[in-house]
């Protein structure tokens, strides 16, 4: 059960989060205010209350993850988000990387492939503290072609390769941040869109994600 209370020892706990996130070299103060201003412990488990905090991945419904808080940080760094900007994210998840893009400011379009974790996003209380994040349940390969173009696009799961329809949706002179499949680790990428699906590419760190898929899953 999500826990609704946000007390003074959760908000020294996310301070030394903070802390180590600027430690381990995220610079964004914009990133890292917003993180802060997220209740992490609001997308988890109550089991997990007094750990919510530390600086690793916990597992969530239909056998997937929340993010390593350091990945949320340095996707969301990666991204360059600017207040109103207009965000496709492949893979809700629990809903916390998206809360953090809404408390920026942005427009987060997100996209789960599970139903229980769709489901369980629709009926959450804290989501209407963002009403600038719209939920939808389907394919993230398939993106949002009706609310297209985005200014940028963040893929949460490990792709196998670039979405090329995800490419067609993002604007020119647009981003796009995911994790790309190389053996059992994923490569970040950021990739800038010039002209039709033509992109320049910069690679990054290494880092773990569960796989993304294909449909949706029932």
């Amino acid at each position: 059960m999500r826990k609704l209370e946000d007390t003074y020892q959760h908000k020294g706990l996310r301070k030394k989060l903070i802390d180590t996130l600027r430690n381990k070299g995220i610079t964004s103060e914009r990133v890292l205010e917003a993180m802060y201003n997220v209740p992490r412990h609001f997308f988890l488990d109550s089991a997990f209350d007094k750990i919510a905090y530390e600086d690793r991945a916990f597992p969530i419904a239909a056998e997937q993850t929340i993010s390593q808080p350091y990945t949320v940080a340095y996707q969301t760094q990666l991204l360059d988000v600017h207040r109103s900007d207009k965000i496709l994210e492949i893979g809700t998840g629990s809903a916390y990387q998206a809360s953090v893009l809404a408390e920026m400011g942005a427009w987060v379009f997100t996209i789960e492939r599970q139903r229980k974790l769709f489901d369980n996003n629709k009926n959450f209380f804290f989501k209407t503290k963002y009403p600038n994040i719209k939920f939808f349940y389907g394919d993230g390969f398939e993106g949002l072609s009706t609310f297209a173009p985005f200014d940028k696009i963040l893929i949460t799961a490990a792709a196998p390769f670039v979405p090329p329809k995800l490419v067609e949706q993002l604007k020119f002179g647009g981003i796009m941040v995911l994790p790309v499949n190389e053996g059992e680790k994923q490569r970040m990428l950021r990739i800038t869109k010039k002209e039709n699906t033509d992109y320049s590419e910069e690679t990054f760190d290494y880092f773990s994600f569960v796989p993304m898929l294909k449909g949706k899953n029932n």
